[in-house]
C-alpha cells in the first residue's frame, strides 16, 4: 500500500525481478484478495506520522493465520534510520510474522512533496526538506528479491 508512491515503486521493483505473474494489490485502491492460492505474500508499506497504514494492519490481523501458511516477505518504507527504523517495523507487523518471515526489508523512503497535500508539506519543510528527495534503497530491495523468489545461488 502506498499514499505517495515509494512503497508501490518498491513492490513493482519486486514483481520485475520474478519471472512469473505477479499480482500487484494496493489495499485502499482494491478490495481484500483471498489469499487461497498463492503460495508467496510480499506485505509492504510506509510509515506516516510514525505509524503504517490501518488497512495494512487490519489485513495483517485479519489474515495472520493464512499468511502464517504462505512464504511471507514483509517490507517498510520510511524516512528513518537504525534503531527508529527497526523500532518502526517492528510496531508495524506482529511478532508471529515477523519471525515467520523469510524476507524482511527496510527500502528507505521518499519525500514526494508533489504529492503531498498542503499539511503533509508543511510538516515536512518545517525539518527542512525543502524538495522532493529519494533514498530508496535498491540493494535492500535487490536483496529481499532474491531471497523471496529464490534467486539466490547458494
Amino acid at each position: 500500500m502506498s499514499r505517495h508512491g515509494c512503497a508501490e515503486k518498491a513492490a513493482r521493483k519486486l514483481a520485475g525481478m520474478h519471472w512469473k505473474k505477479v499480482d500487484l494489490v494496493n489495499l485502499r485502491d482494491k478490495p481484500i484478495p483471498s489469499l487461497w492460492g498463492y503460495d508467496t505474500v510480499i506485505i509492504g508499506g510506509s510509515v506516516h506520522q510514525g505509524h503504517i497504514q490501518g488497512k495494512i494492519r487490519k489485513f495483517c490481523s485479519d489474515n495472520e493465520a493464512d499468511l502464517l501458511r504462505k512464504r511471507l516477505g514483509l517490507y517498510l518504507c520510511h524516512m528513518c534510520e537504525g534503531e527508529k527504523a527497526v523500532r518502526q517495523f517492528n510496531e508495524a507487523f506482529s511478532e508471529k510474522l515477523r519471525a515467520h518471515a523469510v524476507a524482511k526489508g527496510l527500502f528507505g523512503g521518499e519525500f514526494n512533496l508533489e504529492k503531498m497535500n498542503m499539511a503533509e508539506r508543511k510538516l515536512i519543510s518545517s525539518t527542512g526538506v525543502e524538495k522532493s528527495v529519494s533514498h530508496l534503497d535498491k540493494k535492500a530491495i535487490e536483496g529481499f528479491g532474491r531471497v523471496i523468489f529464490h534467486l539466490d545461488k547458494s
